[in-house]
């Protein structure tokens, strides 16, 4: 059970990583990106700022951001944007 709890956490500090080192890209356009929970493989978001009722935003998610991160954790199997 430890060692679970230490993968679940250390998956969300390494994701948490990658989100800070792509955030500036999201920033240049008045967003934000912040990381809410890492669960059975599928990264939980909050998109904040101008991302927040903009008809692209679901691009910036799964072409963007998800993209990336499962380029980098290939087990990660969905980004998804929570309200």
């Amino acid at each position: 059970m430890i060692l679970l709890w230490y993968h679940i956490d250390y998956m969300k500090s390494k994701v948490k990583n990658l989100l800070n080192e792509i955030r500036p890209f999201i920033l240049q356009h008045g967003g934000d990106v912040e990381l809410l929970d890492v669960k059975d493989n599928v990264v939980s978001v909050k998109m904040m700022g101008a991302c927040v009722g903009c008809s692209l935003s679901s691009v910036t998610l799964k072409d963007g951001i998800e993209q990336i991160i499962k380029d980098e954790f290939p087990e990660i199997v969905s980004v998804e944007a929570v309200e």
